[in-house]
Parts: C-alpha cells; structure tokens; sequence
C-alpha cells in the first residue's frame, strides 16, 4: 500500500510543476479572461483528463515504452509541437490582420472567433470545445508522459498493483492543478473589465499566442 509520506512528497514535486508557468497556465488564464466561463471548465477539466490517461498509461508501462520508442516519442513530438505552432500562430494572425479599431477575431483551437469571444457566451463558449483544446493540448505532450515515467513508478510499492496507486498518484496531481486553476481563473476576472476594450484584446492574444508558439517551437527543437 502507498505510504502517506509518498504521497506528500510526490504532492510536493507535482505542485511545484503545477506553480511553475507554463502552457496549461497560458491556456486558462487567456480563456477566462475573455469571459468564456464553460469554455474554460471545459479546458481545466480537458487538461486534467489528459493527465489522468498519462497517469493510467505510466501505470500499465505504455508511456515508458513511447518513451523508449525513439520513433514513437518523435512523432508525437513533432505533433504536439505543429499543434502548439498552429494554434499559437492563428491567435497571433488574427490580430494582425484586424487595425487597433476593430474588435480582434481571434480564432482558437476550437473555432472561437472575435465575435464569440466578445460577449463570452455563443458557440465558442462551450464546456466540450474547451475540454477538446485542454485534452489534446496536454496529450500531444510527450514531456508529460517522459515526466511520469521517471516520476511515477518511484511511489508505487514494489510488488504491489500499479493501478490503483497509479490512479491515485494522478488524481493528488489533478487534485492540486484544478485548486490553481481556480486561482487563476478569479485572477482573470479581475482582469476581464480591462479586456473589453479591442486592444486589449489583442494584446493578450498576442501573448497567449507568442506562449503557445515558443512552447511549440521549443518542443520542436526538444528542450
């Protein structure tokens, strides 16, 4: 059985990974401060479902064969890297393409444009569009799964299932990145007044979309 000390130590690293800014964190902030209340659950709960599969995946020992996989683990590389490069990319297009007196039609992952973005509700401020954008962001990462390969099986007791511990272990890491995307999301509404004029929005497209893109690249480029 997983000792509680093991479980509070991996608590400790996953928390600090969960603290540390990065895509995920780019991701919530940006759709929550655009007043897309379904559409951001939908993200945080698309995420956590992806680091639930890695977690089930590490337990079974699929992720620690991608890993080995030098093939395996490129392609999904160079998937997770177009897919950011994609994304960011669009978010940064639709920007350019509007003058400081337009509203921006940015476009996401999930088809969300200007308009819909505009008032935080409509098509694009939808809980399944969201929790698509969350699941595949954090699935076409192969770093994740690196992540717990090397992490995981170190709390699981020897001789014991992997199953359940694994689980559980995954559901501490969920536990503790849902609490701080809800921080991030009453931080963002804080901002959301500000957001309402156009180029305000556009810079924080442009950010969010300079993020996504950098992190692509840089996964591309595997550091």
């Amino acid at each position: 059985m997983i000792t509680l000390d093991a479980i509070g130590t991996f608590a400790l690293i996953v928390g600090l990974l969960t603290l540390t800014p990065g895509l995920d964190t780019a991701l919530i902030l940006r759709t929550a401060a655009l007043g897309h209340r379904r559409r951001v659950w939908g993200v945080v709960i698309g995420i956590q479902s992806g680091t639930l599969i890695w977690g089930v995946l590490t337990s079974f020992g699929v992720t620690a064969l991608l890993t080995a996989s030098h093939l395996a683990y490129t392609i999904l590389r160079w998937a997770g890297a177009a897919y950011l490069v994609w994304m960011g990319g669009r978010l940064l297009w639709a920007t350019w393409r509007h003058s400081s007196n337009e509203s921006p039609q940015t476009v996401g992952a999930g088809g969300t444009t200007g308009a819909e973005t505009k008032a935080g509700t409509g098509a694009g401020d939808t809980l399944l569009g969201g929790w698509r954008q969350g699941i595949v962001t954090n699935l076409l990462n192969p770093k994740m799964g690196a992540f717990y390969v090397a992490v995981l099986p170190q709390f699981v007791p020897a001789g014991a299932s992997r199953l359940a511990p694994g689980v559980l272990l995954a559901g501490v890491h969920i536990l503790l990145a849902v609490v701080w995307a809800c921080a991030l999301i009453a931080f963002a509404h804080v901002l959301r007044d500000r957001l309402q004029r156009p180029s305000a929005r556009r810079c924080l497209d442009r950010i969010t979309g300079t993020v996504i893109a950098a992190f692509g690249i840089r996964l591309a480029l595997g550091q």
